[in-house]
This record gives structure tokens, C-alpha cells and sequence, in this order.
């Protein structure tokens, strides 16, 4: 079954997290790893890559941390899964890489190409602000 990826997930996660406080407010990595039970290192991985992206800014020190500062109202769920994860595909014959060592006989690849095109164009729709 498909799965949405952990990483999308987390990106999610924090800011739904970041979208109930205070428009100032700094939120730091690891309050959202502790509110939530995610590991460490690929959640902060996500903010700095929001970050890089313009969704989040972040102020460095030791008071330091993250700030929603993008228009998640914009930026669709399949634009944050490409940003996060890279891609979105069904299966191996639909990812960027086409890495698949029976596409020469795969009964399945039209149909898997289809339903992968079709998931894309649903997280298309979908804004991230409607998922938080």
C-alpha cells in the first residue's frame, strides 16, 4: 500500500506545531522531537531543508530556532514531498530514477504509471495548510 513518506510527515508534523504559536514565537528542533517522539536527526534535516526553501527561517544561537515565515497556503503537498523526499511515486518503475530490473517484462508498468500520475495530481491539490 502506498504510505506517505516519514519525512513529509515530520515536515508536516512541525509545522502544524509551528502554526499554533505566536507569530514571533521560535520553535527549536528538538521541542518538536520531544512533543512528538520523532528522531533527531532527520527532523532537523526537514526544517533546514524548509528553511533552504523559504517556508521556515532560522535564527541561529542558543536562544535560536525555526519560524513559519512561507505561505503554506501556497505550497502544495506534492511541492513539500518533492522538496523533502526527492519524489513521489508508487513504485520503482515510476520513481525519478526508474530503477527497476524487470521493466522489460512488467505487465504492470502502464497501469502503475497511470495511478502514480493520477496521486500526483491529487497531491497537487492538496495545500499543505489543509493538511495543518
Amino acid at each position: 500500500m502506498f504510505k506517505i513518506h516519514k519525512k513529509v510527515k515530520y515536515a508536516l508534523t512541525a509545522l502544524k506545531y509551528m502554526k499554533k504559536k505566536p507569530a514571533p514565537a521560535l520553535t527549536t528542533a528538538k521541542e518538536i522531537c520531544a512533543a512528538f517522539r520523532m528522531p533527531f536527526d532527520p527532523t532537523s534535516r526537514v526544517l533546514q531543508i524548509m528553511t533552504q526553501n523559504g517556508i521556515l527561517s532560522a535564527v541561529q544561537g542558543a536562544y535560536g530556532g525555526y519560524r513559519l515565515t512561507g505561505d503554506i497556503g501556497k505550497i502544495s503537498v506534492f511541492e513539500l514531498s518533492r522538496m523533502v523526499t526527492g519524489s513521489i511515486s508508487v513504485t520503482d518503475c515510476t520513481s525519478d530514477d526508474g530503477k527497476c530490473g524487470r521493466k522489460d517484462v512488467c505487465v504492470l508498468k502502464d497501469g502503475m504509471v497511470k495511478l502514480n500520475a493520477r496521486l500526483i495530481r491529487i497531491f497537487k491539490d492538496i495545500k499543505v495548510s489543509e493538511m495543518v
